[in-house]
């Protein structure tokens, strides 16, 4: 029962113990432990901090990366826009450009064909006054073979002549 209840010297020295031991405990221990926990707090605090504005930045860089690429979306679509109207009006210059040179050929080959069309007249034309020249001489001489009528033709067309 001595365990149980203890004698008041046992209080005494036990009491005696326990202070001795707080005051080396505060002298040499305490401090530095106090002082890790202190760091170790620190050290948590710092990195969540450091969590925090890393968490900060990764949602600024998402957002300067979604303006980033809205910017290039927009930007590729006013190339392709540029694109398409350089190559339509390319296409349209051309289309101009062939309706003119077609226009330009269809001209030339019309003055061609008039050309060849006046220069074709003037060929019959020559033709059927030597044709003409050539039946109206046959009939002639057909029809002149003696002196007389010679000299009524001839006469005929000197009054003729002389009307005019």
């Amino acid at each position: 029962m001595a365990l149980v209840t203890p004698d008041i010297g046992t209080i005494f020295w036990m009491l005696l113990m326990f202070t001795i031991l707080l005051i080396i405990l505060k002298k040499f221990a305490w401090k530095p432990i106090l002082s890790a926990l202190n760091k170790r707090e620190k050290s948590i605090e710092d990195s969540l901090r450091s969590a925090d504005r890393a968490r900060e930045e990764m949602i600024q860089l998402k957002a300067d990366n979604e303006i980033i690429l809205a910017e290039a979306r927009l930007e590729r679509d006013n190339m392709f826009k540029d694109t398409k109207q350089i190559s339509e009006k390319i296409l349209s210059e051309s289309r101009l450009k062939a309706h003119e040179e077609a226009r330009l050929l269809i001209e030339a080959t019309k003055k061609v064909i008039e050309n060849e069309k006046t220069l074709a007249v003037d060929e019959i034309r020559r033709q059927i006054a030597g044709l003409s020249v050539d039946i109206a001489e046959k009939i002639l001489q057909e029809k002149l073979k003696d002196d007389k009528q010679q000299k009524e033709l001839v006469n005929k067309l000197l009054q003729d002549i002389k009307l005019n």
